[in-house]
C-alpha cells in the first residue's frame, strides 16, 4: 500500500486543481492569469498533501471522510457557479470550497482520534 500512497495523494491533488480550472474558467466563463494557477496549484498542493498524510499515517476513517466532504465542497462549488447569477456566485462558490473541505478535514481528524480513543480503552 505504500507505493501507492503518493500516487493517490497525486491525484487527489492534480484532480482538485483541474476541478477548480474547470469550474472557474469554464462554468464562470472568467479568463484566468498566473497567479489564479498558482493559487490553484496551492490548494491542489495541499489537498492533496492531507490526503497523502493520512493515508501515511493510516487515517482510513478520516481519510474517507476528508475525500466525502471534498466531493460535497466542488458540488457546492459547482453548484453555486451555477445557481447564484450575479456577482456574488463566484464567491459564495470559492468560500464554501474552503470552509467545507477545511470543516471536513477538522471533522475527519476528530472522529478518527475519538476511534483511536475507543481502540484502546478497550484494550
Amino acid at each position: 500500500m505504500d507505493s501507492k500512497i503518493w500516487k493517490i495523494g497525486f491525484f487527489t491533488g492534480l484532480t482538485s486543481f483541474v476541478l477548480l480550472i474547470f469550474g472557474v474558467r469554464t462554468i464562470l466563463g472568467q479568463d484566468l492569469g498566473i497567479k489564479n494557477y498558482i493559487a490553484f496549484a496551492v490548494f491542489g498542493l495541499i489537498v492533496g498533501l492531507l490526503a497523502l498524510l493520512l493515508l501515511f499515517y493510516k487515517l482510513k476513517i478520516a481519510f474517507i471522510i476528508f475525500m466525502v466532504s471534498l466531493v460535497i465542497a466542488f458540488a457546492e462549488l459547482f453548484r453555486s457557479f451555477i445557481m447564484i447569477p450575479d456577482g456574488f456566485g463566484d464567491l459564495i462558490g470559492i468560500l464554501s470550497l474552503f470552509i467545507i473541505s477545511s470543516f471536513g478535514f477538522g471533522l475527519a481528524c476528530i472522529v478518527q482520534f475519538v476511534v483511536i480513543l475507543i481502540q484502546k480503552n478497550k484494550q
